[in-house]
């Protein structure tokens, strides 16, 4: 046996993740409508709470633009702001 030679129990396990992409910029998407309650619920956990953006890959622009869209449905109703098992 060579005395630089690594070897390995297991084979190593190749993460492969798909890339995270801005669904807006692929879609060509410019205004996030506040009043698409169905839409915006793709944005929000069962709780009710914004997802981040490393969990959905939104850009920063839009990711200000759809948190501003959820507060202005959550004002006029549209959405609630706190719930048990929104999805």
């Amino acid at each position: 046996m060579i005395p630089n030679e690594v070897r390995y129990l297991n084979p190593l396990t190749v993460d492969v993740r798909k890339k995270k992409y801005c669904r807006f910029k692929k879609a060509g998407i410019k205004y996030v409508d506040y009043k698409d309650a169905e839409f915006l619920k793709r944005f929000l956990n069962e709780q009710g709470k914004i997802l981040p953006r490393r969990l959905t890959g939104t850009s920063l622009k839009f990711q200000r633009k759809v948190s501003q869209a959820v507060k202005r449905a959550r004002h006029l109703a549209l959405l609630p702001f706190v719930t048990d098992l929104l999805k």
